[in-house]
Parts: C-alpha cells; structure tokens; sequence
C-alpha cells in the first residue's frame, strides 16, 4: 500500500469551506501518479515506447465525512484486481485515520487511438500483488 500526503488550500473548498466533492478525484489521481512512479513506473517511457496510455474506466467514490481547508490528508492506494488490460485500485482518503472518502478506480490501458490495449509486461511485472478490497464504508 502507498500512501500519498495532501494539504487542502482554499481552492480546494467551496462555499460551505468544506472541500468540494469532484476535487478528491483531483487528490486520488495525484495520489496514483505519485503510486506508480515510486514503483519506477514511468508512464511517458511507456507510451513513447509501447504506445500505451492509461484512461479511468470507472469511479466509484462514497463520500462518509468532510474534509475542511488546512486538513492534512492522506490517500492511501492499492491494487485489488489486475486483468489483461486493466488495473484497478482502492484508494481512500484519510484524516488522522478516519476514513472520509473511499472509492475504487478501474484504469484501462489503450492503444493511442483508443482501443484497448494489453497492459505492458513492465507495469504487470512492477505492479504489487492484488489486495482483498477493504471493508465497506462505515455506518
């Protein structure tokens, strides 16, 4: 598991001072860029060399609590599942250890022009060993 540190700005909040909903997809997404290159993943290697690029498939996000301006967060990511062309992951979104938001993302490897696409034996080969998923959200 890789965990990943962010600190909420102002911009991150919206009027209510609390962070706004789509911006934890802004957190998870640098979380996953910081996951892969600390396992020497090298994403523009791969597309210059294999020509393969990596795009969200699916989202799921559930959103237990807020997140305010200043909090220092953590999101923690793992893999769950690898196939043949997709890799997804868990990622949550922590405060002190209490889980805010939780969500589960599936990446799809594609050619260039947008068709599927194996994932490359590099990124296979570096990725860790699937884990269960979590628990469910908490009451």
């Amino acid at each position: 598991m890789h965990t990943h540190s962010i600190r909420v700005y102002y911009e991150d909040t919206d009027l209510a001072g609390i962070v706004y909903y789509a911006n934890y997809l802004k957190f998870t997404e640098r979380a996953r860029t910081e996951f892969l290159r600390g396992l020497g993943i090298d994403q523009v290697a791969i597309k210059r060399d294999s020509g393969v690029v990596f795009a969200v498939r699916r989202v799921e996000a559930d959103y237990i609590a807020p997140a305010l301006f200043d909090d220092l967060l953590a999101v923690t990511t793992a893999v769950t599942a690898i196939g043949g062309a997709r890799v997804t992951l868990a990622q949550d979104v922590t405060r002190g250890g209490a889980v805010l938001v939780r969500t589960r993302v599936t990446l799809a490897a594609l050619r260039e022009d947008g068709r599927p696409a194996r994932l490359p034996q590099a990124l296979r080969a570096a990725l860790p060993r699937p884990a269960g998923p979590p628990e469910g959200p908490p009451d």
